[in-house]
C-alpha cells in the first residue's frame, strides 16, 4: 500500500512545519464555495437534517444492545434527533484487542496513508460537521465550521506528523562493529516501536472534535487502536469523523474495529468503567479538573486538558480602544466557552499607562462593559460571535455570579436575542463583568466557567504579575494575555510565566485573540501546570504511546 505521492506531499509539509513553526495549513479555514464547492453548504446543511431523522447506521458497528442520543440544540433548544449504536463495554474492548494485534504490525508509512485519506474524507463533510457542532456545542456557524473542521483536521494531521517523525527517529536495524583488538564483535540489532495497547479518548461538550482528533490520530498512528466515547451532549460530531476513520481503514483493508465509538448517556455514564479496565492502557480527556485528577491517578499512559484559570495582565498600552476591543471580545467569543476564555483582568489602582496619559481603573471598566454591550447589540456579528450557552448550568451560574460573588457589577448579564427568527428560543447569556479586589483570591481563585470575568483591582503591575503566576501554579492556565510597552517588565511577565507553565501572549490587537492556538506552531496546553498534563503536540505526547523494544543476535 504506502503513502501516495499526493500523501507524502502533504505528510513531509507537515512535518517541515512543526519543525520550523512556521504558518501551514493543510486544509483552508474559510468555508468558500471557490474552495469546497458552490453547494458544500447546502449539501451540508441537508445531510445534517437528513441525520437528524434517522439513526446513525454509517459507523456499522454491529451487535448493539440500544440506540441511544440525547444530543439537544441551544439554538431550537430541542432534541438534535440522532441516535447511535450503543455497545456493551465488553464488546467495545474484545474487538479493540483483537484489532489492536493486527494494526501494531502494520507499517508507519501504512497507517499514515490510512489517516490522511481519512481526513481527506472528512474534510468533504466539514459543513455538515459544522452544523452538527453549531447545534451541538451552541459555537456560531463560522467557529463550528473552523473549530471542527479545518482546525480539527490540521491538529489531526499535526498529531500524525509528530507520531511518524517519532517513529522514525531511530533506524530498525542495523549492523553493531565493535572492534575488540584481533577480532571485531559484530551483531545484528534491531529495534521495534510497540504500541501501548487500547487507548480511550474522552470528549468534551465544548469543542467535540478539536479536543478529541489529536489523541485518536496520535494512537492511530503509533499502532494503537483507540475508543472514541464523545460526551452524550455532543456525539455527531465525532461520529462522523470515526465514521469516516473506519471507511478508510475498511477501504485499505484493515480491521475497522481499530478505531469505535462508545456512547453512552449522562444517567449511565462509561467512561469511569473503561478507563478503570485493565486492557485500556492509554486514556486522552478533555473536561473538568476533579474527573482529569482522577484519571491522572491511574496507573495509565493519561494525557488531560482540564480547566484553569486564564488571567490578562494590564500594564501600559499604545492604543487603550484597540486594547479593550480585543481583549472584550475574546470573553465575548462563544460566551466564554472556551478553555482560552480569560477570566481574571489585572488592572492596577492607578490605572494603566498610555501615550495620552493614564486611563483609570473606572474608565477601562466602562470602556469594557460599553465595548461589550456595543459588539453584542450589534445584530450582524453579537450574535455570531457569542452563539449560545452549551449547558443550562453554565447559563445558570452566569446568572447567579454577581450575587453569589458580591463586588461592584460594571455589566450585567442577559440573555440576547438571535437574529435568526428561527432561533428565537436560544439559550444565551451575555458576559458581565464584576470588580473585586486583589485581596478578594477566594472569589476569583477557581474557573467560572462561562461568560464571566473578574476586573481585579491590583496594587501595580508587580502584584498583577504574582497574582496571575500563583493562580496558574495553584489552579492552572492555559493561556495569558499580557500588555505593556515596558521592556523591563515584559520580561518580567514572561520569565514569571513561564515558571508557571503558561505561554503569553503580548499586546495583541485586531484580528487575532488570546483564545485561538494555531496547528503546528501554538503548543496548546504545555503540560505544566494544574490545567492539564499534556500538550497539542510536543514529542512527548506521542512518545508515550509507544515503547522501543531492541533485539540483538551475533552475526
Amino acid at each position: 500500500m504506502g503513502l501516495t505521492s499526493a500523501q507524502k506531499e502533504i505528510l513531509d509539509k507537515a512535518i517541515e512545519a512543526l519543525h520550523s513553526r512556521e504558518f501551514h495549513a493543510q486544509y483552508p479555514e474559510h468555508p468558500s464555495p471557490k474552495i469546497y464547492g458552490e453547494t458544500a453548504d447546502e449539501d451540508g446543511k441537508k445531510a445534517f437534517i437528513a441525520s437528524r431523522k434517522r439513526n446513525f447506521e454509517e459507523l456499522k458497528q454491529e451487535g448493539e444492545i440500544a440506540w441511544v442520543g440525547e444530543e439537544e440544540s441551544p439554538y431550537f433548544m430541542e432534541p438534535v434527533g440522532p441516535k447511535y449504536p450503543q455497545m456493551s463495554n465488553d464488546t467495545l474492548l474484545k474487538r479493540a484487542e483483537g484489532a489492536f494485534h493486527s494494526w501494531r504490525k502494520v507499517s508507519k508509512d501504512d497507517r499514515a496513508a490510512v489517516l490522511i485519506d481519512s481526513l481527506d474524507q472528512f474534510s468533504k463533510r466539514f459543513f455538515e460537521n459544522a452544523y452538527a457542532t453549531m447545534h451541538t456545542t451552541g459555537q456560531g456557524f463560522m467557529m463550528a465550521f473552523q473549530a471542527s473542521g479545518p482546525h480539527a483536521a490540521d491538529r489531526a494531521l499535526e498529531a500524525v506528523a509528530a507520531g511518524y517523525e517519532e517513529l522514525g527517529r531511530f533506524p530498525e536495524s542495523m549492523v553493531w562493529d565493535k572492534p575488540m583488538g584481533k577480532y571485531n564483535l559484530v551483531i545484528n540489532k534491531e529495534w521495534r516501536a510497540i504500541p501501548k495497547g487500547i487507548g480511550l479518548v474522552i470528549g468534551c461538550s465544548t469543542f467535540p472534535t478539536w479536543n478529541s482528533v489529536p489523541g485518536v490520530y496520535a494512537n492511530l498512528i503509533t499502532g494503537n487502536s483507540v475508543i472514541v466515547k464523545p460526551h452524550p451532549g455532543a456525539v455527531l460530531p465525532m461520529a462522523i469523523v470515526v465514521a469516516e476513520i473506519r471507511n478508510s481503514l475498511r477501504d485499505a483493508g484493515f480491521d475497522p474495529e481499530v478505531c469505535q465509538l462508545a456512547v453512552d448517556t449522562k444517567d449511565n455514564p462509561i467512561a469511569k468503567e473503561l478507563a478503570e479496565h485493565p486492557k485500556v492502557n492509554l486514556i486522552d480527556f478533555t473536561g473538568n479538573s476533579e474527573f482529569g485528577s482522577y484519571l491522572e491517578s491511574l496507573p495509565k499512559a493519561v494525557f488531560t486538558e482540564k480547566t484553569g484559570v486564564n488571567s490578562i495582565i494590564l500594564d501600559s498600552v499604545e492604543n487603550i480602544d484597540k486594547v479593550i476591543q480585543n481583549i472584550t471580545f475574546s470573553v465575548a467569543l462563544y460566551s466564554g466557552q472556551m478553555c482560552t476564555t480569560p477570566q481574571n483582568f489585572f488592572i492596577p489602582e492607578d490605572g494603566v499607562k498610555t501615550p495620552d496619559g493614564v486611563v483609570s481603573f473606572d474608565e477601562i471598566a466602562e470602556k469594557m462593559a460599553a465595548f461589550t454591550d456595543g459588539l453584542i447589540n450589534n445584530p450582524k456579528a453579537g450574535p455570531f460571535v457569542a452563539g449560545t450557552i452549551q449547558n443550562p448550568a453554565t447559563a445558570d451560574r452566569t446568572k447567579a455570579a454577581a450575587e453569589a460573588i458580591g463586588g461592584k457589577v460594571w455589566l450585567e448579564t442577559r440573555q440576547v436575542e438571535q437574529s435568526i427568527e428561527y432561533f428565537k428560543n436560544a439559550r444565551t447569556q451575555t458576559p458581565t463583568y464584576i470588580e473585586v479586589s486583589s485581596a478578594d483570591k477566594d472569589k476569583f481563585a477557581s474557573e467560572m466557567f462561562g461568560p464571566i470575568a473578574f476586573l481585579i483591582k491590583t496594587k501595580d503591575t508587580k502584584e498583577s504579575v504574582a497574582l496571575a503566576r500563583e493562580m496558574a501554579e495553584t489552579h492552572g492556565a492555559i493561556s495569558c494575555g499580557a500588555y505593556t510597552t515596558d521592556k523591563a517588565m515584559k520580561e518580567h511577565i514572561a520569565d514569571q510565566m513561564s515558571l508557571a507553565a503558561t505561554p503569553v501572549s503580548f499586546n495583541l490587537v485586531g484580528q487575532i485573540f488570546v483564545n485561538q492556538n494555531a496547528a503546528f506552531s501554538d503548543f496548546h496546553v504545555t503540560g505544566g501546570n494544574p490545567a492539564g498534563n499534556a500538550s497539542f503536540t510536543n514529542p512527548d505526547y506521542v512518545n508515550r504511546r509507544f515503547t522501543w523494544v531492541g533485539m540483538r543476535e551475533p552475526a
